[in-house]
């Protein structure tokens, strides 16, 4: 592998395996957890995980995977290492649908959760608002989770034809 990609494709596969597991966590159990409860817990509950995520940590993952990706496959390209290349633009491209239907239904719900849940709603509103959360949420994260995990099968795809 030319050394100028190395770093960039190695930290992009990492970042993304770490956003397609943090995905599929959800998935297999944060939300299937919740779901056991009642409406108000589960609101609750995912108001709190949507305020904890918003950190620097979770930040450096969601825009470092996109990022690096793109690095990586600049440099392959200019390098000559095309099929690695190509692998390394999927990944992107899949990434970056994932980061859409997060900025474009995921995030609005989050915030949309926040300002409605409050201690005054009735048991018919945290049912309403708990469906209306859940019938969007749950469906968009099996999405990223798809994404994510194809793109890291990309990068994995770029690792090894970029040793070829």
């Amino acid at each position: 592998m030319p050394e100028a990609a190395q770093p960039a494709l190695t930290a992009a596969t990492i970042a993304m395996g770490l956003s397609a597991g943090l995905y599929f966590a959800f998935d297999v159990s944060v939300l299937p957890g919740l779901a056991r409860g009642e409406d108000e817990a589960y609101l609750t509950a995912m108001h709190h995980i949507n305020d904890a995520i918003e950190n620097g940590l979770f930040g450096l993952v969601f825009l470092g995977a996109f990022l690096a990706t793109g690095v990586a496959g600049g440099r392959l390209q200019r390098t000559g290492r095309r099929t690695a290349a190509r692998w390394t633009w999927a990944a992107l491209a899949l990434y970056t649908a994932a980061v859409a239907l997060t900025l474009r239904v995921n995030v609005p719900l989050n915030r949309r959760l926040a300002a409605a849940s409050g201690p005054s709603a009735t048991a018919g509103e945290l049912a309403a608002l708990r469906r209306a959360f859940t019938t969007r949420w749950t469906p968009s994260n099996a999405v990223r989770t798809l994404a994510c995990t194809a793109a890291l099968a990309c990068l994995g795809r770029a690792l090894a034809s970029s040793r070829a």
